[in-house]
């Protein structure tokens, strides 16, 4: 626009009054649109300077914001690692009480299994001993019925043969009396041990719930935990993938502000130089004035006749030369103007530059808290993996526990089932003992019943014949000494009733020696060998023997409230309940 006004003027221009046109010209063009736009231009930088100042600050504000999240979540993630850490010990110490409980029951039943095998000894014990009563019952049948047979052939040997009888008679009711004392005390002693295997399998029970219950409750409450912090990560995982979205669109629009930026200060570059071409033209302009002015100097000098011209032309020259000087002022503030806007432009450049490293810095810490995101996420995978895993070790360690529980509850109902089978057994053979013995009695009144009939017949010919009643007598007292074996007189006078003789020996407690047919003879006074306990040696007893002495005396209840014992507890124990005065009051019971 300026070379199109210039050429203009100077096809238009001629004559004297050309100088004022440039004049004129040049103060338009100087004070024109050009100062204006200049310093619209100005306003303009420094509105974008405070722009950027101010997006500059914004950015390092979430910078800061930032770093004070990562450590927020580093922290959290070092609390979720101890907590993991502490919820990993807790898991431990429960598996670790859990594996005790589980080796107390075995423990308990294995003293139940060798509770079960005495009492199976002690049935078994109980069995043969009533087969040896059966045996030696029949053996008195059988030797009744010869006596009987006898007693119609000769009766003098059945008159020395009937106090032989009635002692026998006496002793098999003792041996019956005992046999059934000895099978209800031995029915007395299983109930015990049924009660108290039934106990023990109650307490069983009761522990196996209760350790169910309480395993059900820590897993419950553990996956709870595990429930919430997973639910608790993955809130905060969305959070944190949203502020990462957002500083991407700060970052994306970050960098398309200093793209603008950049091409601003292309532009700003271009204008610079444009008008750095412009002021060298106005520098070449104001050249050609000067040479225009000096050559009307030497015009007025040769025309010394218009001096009046020449005053005007020296008046017009000085106002060329202040307008000179002006413009020369001008021009050095164009130009202080144009290294002011340079540096400007280059302070610009060298804050674009910093901001352009502040956005690769930027764009690493971004892919640093992505990659540090990734690990976390990595790292929650596989905790989450680690938890699954024992979840399914947790739930493989109950269903075996399970079956091992279902197993044992089997295998004791089994034997409490094998139990009453052979508690019913026992019965039913105590039951037709007691008939045997009910009809044995019967038998045994009828023999006595014929014996005092015979006694009365004999009295009646003793009284006729006195002389073969002393015979008779004299032969009754020989054959009871070999047949009876030693059997008591308490009375040695003739004349004494036979019937005061007769109630002494069916009702007085007799001791005898060996029998004829061999047999074994009740002594009630003497304890057996079997039921005698050198308590002497008992610290030389093994931990098998001494549960079964304690169970064999009934004090198993005891012994099972024991947890773990050892030999020492075992022998202390055994110190407590089976002193030598209580084991030998109940040998003696």
């Amino acid at each position: 626009m300026p070379d199109g006004l210039l050429s203009k003027y100077e096809d238009t221009c001629h004559g004297p009054e050309k100088w004022q046109k440039v004049v004129i010209f040049l103060r338009q063009s100087l004070e024109g649109p050009l100062l204006d736009f200049i310093k619209k231009q100005i306003d303009l930088i420094g509105a974008e300077k405070s722009s950027l100042a101010l997006k500059c600050r914004s950015i390092e504000d979430k910078i800061e914001l930032l770093n004070k999240q990562l450590d927020a979540s580093e922290k959290y993630k070092s609390e979720y690692l101890n907590r993991y850490q502490d919820s990993i010990k807790d898991k431990e110490k429960l598996s670790d009480d859990y594996m005790g409980r589980i080796n107390n029951l075995q423990k308990k039943y294995s003293s139940l299994e060798e509770k079960s095998s005495n009492l199976s000894k002690t049935l078994d014990t109980a069995r043969q001993e009533c087969t040896d009563w059966k045996r030696k019952y029949e053996l008195v049948l059988s030797k009744q019925k010869a006596e009987e047979d006898q007693f119609g052939a000769e009766v003098a040997v059945l008159r020395s043969k009937s106090s032989a009888a009635e002692a026998r008679l006496a002793a098999d009711q003792e041996k019956a009396q005992s046999a059934h004392e000895e099978a209800e005390e031995w029915k007395r002693k299983y109930d015990i041990a049924v009660r108290e295997t039934k106990n023990a399998l109650e307490k069983a029970a009761a522990i196996q719930e209760r350790t169910n219950n309480q395993t059900q409750s820590r897993e419950a409450a553990l996956r709870e935990e595990f429930s919430c912090a997973l639910a608790e990560k993955e809130e905060e995982m969305k959070e944190k993938t949203k502020r990462i979205e957002e500083a991407e669109q700060c970052l994306t629009t970050l960098c398309l502000e200093l793209k603008a930026a950049e091409s601003k200060l292309k532009n700003y570059d271009l204008e610079t130089s444009r008008l750095k071409l412009e002021t060298r033209e106005l520098g070449e302009k104001e050249g050609g004035a000067n040479e225009t002015a000096l050559s009307a100097q030497s015009k007025a000098r040769s025309a010394k006749q218009l001096k009046k011209e020449a005053k005007r032309t020296m008046d017009l020259a000085d106002e060329v030369r202040a307008e000179a000087a002006s413009a020369q002022k001008d021009k050095s503030d164009f130009q202080r103007v144009a290294m002011e806007r340079l540096a400007q432009i280059e302070r610009a450049e060298r804050h674009a530059e910093t901001l352009e490293r502040q956005r690769a810095d930027i764009v690493n810490e971004v892919e640093r808290h992505r990659a540090a995101e990734r690990d976390a996420l990595f790292k929650v995978e596989t905790l989450e993996d680690r938890i699954r895993e024992k979840e399914q070790e947790i739930d493989s360690l109950l269903q075996s526990n399970n079956s091992q529980r279902k197993t044992t509850v089997q295998v004791l109902e089994t034997l409490l089932e094998s139990e009453c089978a052979a508690h019913t057994e026992a019965n039913n053979r105590a039951e037709a003992l007691s008939v045997q013995l009910q009809a044995t009695q019967g038998k045994l009144d009828e023999v006595s019943q014929e014996l005092t009939a015979l006694r009365f017949g004999e009295k009646s010919t003793m009284d006729g014949r006195p002389r073969t009643a002393s015979r008779a007598k004299r032969g009754r007292t020989d054959d009871y000494e070999m047949g009876a074996d030693s059997v008591q007189d308490t009375g040695t006078n003739d004349k004494v009733s036979r019937g005061k003789k007769r109630t002494k020996n069916t009702n007085s407690p007799v001791k005898f020696g060996s029998p004829e047919d061999g047999g074994s003879v009740f002594r009630g006074g003497e304890p057996t060998s079997s039921q005698k306990i050198n308590q002497d040696d008992y610290t030389r007893f093994t931990v098998q023997k001494l549960r079964h002495e304690l169970t064999s005396h009934n004090f198993g209840a005891e012994l099972l409230q024991l947890r773990n014992p050892n030999k020492k507890d075992i022998v202390a124990l055994y110190e407590r309940l089976c002193s030598q005065q209580n084991i030998a009051t109940v040998c003696q019971e």
